[in-house]
């Protein structure tokens, strides 16, 4: 009753119309093929009656031969009718499966109209623009924390190198200390700064040669930095040897702080 008043019983009916005539059409379509095949047997018959009548009763070949024309011209409409069923199988087959496709189509459409809703390019457009700004946002704030202010002030690479001349100059002081001579002071630059004193290169390994033959792990030169350092305690000489030996080194200052 309530399919009847809502129209779901004619539209169920409607669905099922083109299923039943096929149905039908079939069973027909099989009753004829029978009927064909019976009349083939009945015309193959009635020739082998004729065949057999020919010679001594032609009168009953005659009435076979008669009879095999009528079921020719029978097996002739039959084959015929098979046909139309055929093609009209195929037609309503042909207009089912289009009428089943145009109704996925508007369905499979239906459905894309509710997923799409009330959404438009112009929306599409904002959404992939705000989504280019908060990309741009994040790689922005990536980059700022990144590059953040570092801790401390900037050092004066300057002020490094002050540093390291007034701690070149204190290790040669303390070592001249220690073998209780005085050290000359480190030339200083333009800044106040001071700086490594270092030999000629010239003749720079004869200087000491003469002068401290016994105690060359007095004073050490490195000829690959061309820089002479003074290290360990001398040992002990006789006093002559002393004094000729302080007053080389004497000049030798001399010359170092030129």
């Amino acid at each position: 009753m309530w399919g009847t008043w809502f129209g779901g019983s004619g539209a169920q009916k409607r669905k099922d119309a083109p299923k039943k005539a096929i149905l039908d059409l079939r069973q027909q379509l099989d009753m004829l093929q029978k009927r064909e095949k019976h009349l083939e047997n009945q015309m193959a018959e009635q020739e082998k009656i004729a065949k057999m009548n020919v010679s001594t009763n032609k009168t009953a070949a005659r009435t076979a031969l008669k009879r095999k024309k009528a079921h020719e011209h029978s097996l002739e409409q039959t084959s015929a009718q098979i046909s139309m069923l055929e093609n009209q199988i195929y037609s309503i087959e042909s207009a089912n499966i289009n009428q089943e496709t145009l109704l996925a189509m508007k369905n499979a459409s239906k459905a894309m109209k509710d997923i799409h809703g009330n959404l438009t390019i112009d929306k599409v457009d904002d959404i992939m623009e705000g989504l280019g700004e908060q990309r741009a946002l994040a790689e922005e704030i990536g980059n700022a924390i990144a590059n953040g202010p570092q801790a401390g002030e900037p050092i004066d690479e300057s002020e490094l190198e002050d540093e390291i001349s007034r701690l070149e100059q204190e290790n040669l002081d303390e070592k001249m200390t220690n073998t209780g001579m005085t050290v000359p002071q480190l030339p200083t630059g333009l800044n106040g700064e001071r700086k490594s004193t270092t030999l000629p290169p010239a003749s720079s390994r004869n200087i000491l040669g003469p002068l401290l033959p016994r105690e060359r792990g007095f004073f050490r030169h490195d000829a690959n930095s061309n820089v002479t350092t003074v290290s360990g305690r001398a040992p002990t000489k006789p006093m002559h040897e002393e004094e000729d030996e302080e007053e080389e080194l004497r000049k030798l200052q001399a010359e170092m702080a030129m």
